[in-house]
């Protein structure tokens, strides 16, 4: 298995892992329960060069070695005071990620309300909603693999897009590279963040049928 995860995650450009992510389902199993959603919007940050990433200029720490570890590594790190999950591409040594910002629930959404009592969309339509959602604020599972613990992302595709649609990144302001198309997402869907309800397809939530 983790050499299959190890293989979705490298052998091609992180922006285009990143769009082939939408659809996947991300898994987290608990004492409690399963809780999992499909995965609706998804950022690219490409290392070194890419100046809104957090190994800009070869920066290598304790707090971002996760990046610098094998495709496929868990990167949990706090924003604001709010936990997020970043995925890490390429080979070993190459310090390039994706921040999974929003999923839509499928198993276990009355525990993930347990966690984070608000109504739908708005519990889990952001990168720091979705882990409070699934319960999880804390880094143990930073630099593990995805597989390894209790924390997963399907291998493969379980939901496909009508429609992907890239934008900028959010939240991103300086540097030259603030405005470029890096954050991915299923059109039409709901618990994109920031989306728009006069935007929303609300019978098929921007998946094909």
């Amino acid at each position: 298995m983790t050499e299959e995860i190890g293989a979705f995650y490298t052998g091609r450009p992180t922006e285009q892992i990143a769009q082939e992510l939408l659809g996947h389902e991300l898994v987290y199993t608990t004492p409690a329960g399963t809780m999992s959603g499909w995965i609706v919007e998804t950022e690219a940050y490409l290392g070194q060069q890419d100046t809104a990433a957090h190994a800009f200029n070869g920066r290598h720490t304790a707090a971002n070695a996760a990046l610098y570890d094998a495709p496929g590594t868990i990167y949990i790190y706090v924003l604001r005071g709010f936990y997020m999950f970043d995925v890490a591409t390429q080979a070993a040594g190459t310090p390039q990620g994706i921040l999974i910002r929003g999923i839509e629930p499928h198993q276990g959404l009355d525990l993930m309300r347990q966690h984070r009592d608000k109504p739908d969309p708005a519990i889990t339509n952001g990168p720091g909603k979705l882990m409070a959602a699934l319960g999880i604020q804390s880094k143990a599972l930073n630099r593990t693999m995805l597989g390894a613990k209790n924390l997963t992302i399907t291998p493969t595709m379980t939901r496909r897009p009508k429609q992907i649609t890239a934008t900028a990144r959010v939240g991103v302001s300086d540097g030259s590279w603030h405005d470029r198309p890096l954050r991915y997402l299923v059109a039409g869907n709901p618990y994109v963040s920031a989306s728009r309800k006069r935007d929303w397809d609300r019978e098929h939530h921007g998946w094909q049928a």
